[in-house]
């Protein structure tokens, strides 16, 4: 007679994962460990290499960051995809940040989260990723503002007022509706202008 028993799992630890720093990624593109224009992020103090980007996504970019500068660049600055630091284990690239205006440009610091006044991220292979996790970290962060353009659905989810680690305030757009930024005053964006196919 043949028996079956479960067999025990072994009682193995978790394997050890090392955080990393801003400073650290920084040493490391210095001396040449990680190159310096690839695409990588820190979230959570794991470095994150962004995916490429589709040419629709591209597109978009592009036309986002000429109607912003062009309609509201005397009142805010636009930095695409560069560094928010968030703190010492936080510095997301968003494909599109609005900034307050500093005569410097940001060259002494990167922006901080008190800087931000608007964070555009334009997902598609990513949207799981930036609707759980960097919606997640930017309103902890305490940012005001962000907005998701969801190229699957051609919709722009706006979520705004964070408290307590979540965004309180969601508005989601489409098709012939207009998205309206609560942190700038007279911005808006025609949903059709950027994601009619």
């Amino acid at each position: 007679m043949q028996s079956v028993t479960e067999l025990e799992k072994p009682n193995t630890p978790p394997l050890a994962r090392k955080k990393f720093c801003a400073d650290e990624i920084y040493k490391m593109m210095e001396i040449g460990i990680l190159p310096e224009e690839s695409g990588w992020e820190l979230i959570n103090g794991e470095i994150i290499h962004r995916m490429s980007i589709g040419s629709r996504h591209a597109s978009v970019v592009r036309k986002l960051e000429k109607y912003l500068e062009r309609n509201y660049g005397d009142q805010i600055l636009v930095s695409g995809q560069n560094p928010i630091h968030i703190d010492e284990y936080n510095e997301p690239e968003p494909d599109v940040a609005l900034l307050k205006l500093r005569e410097d440009f940001y060259a002494e610091r990167h922006p901080k989260p008190e800087d931000v006044l608007l964070v555009i991220e334009v997902s598609d292979s990513t949207l799981e990723y930036d609707r759980e996790i960097k919606k997640e970290l930017y309103a902890e962060a305490g940012i005001r503002e962000f907005w998701l353009v969801n190229l699957r659905e051609n919709t722009i989810e706006c979520f705004s007022s964070p408290k307590e680690g979540r965004f309180r305030l969601t508005v989601i757009v489409g098709a012939g509706e207009f998205a309206e930024s609560v942190s700038i005053g007279n911005l808006t964006l025609n949903v059709d202008d950027f994601l009619a196919i």
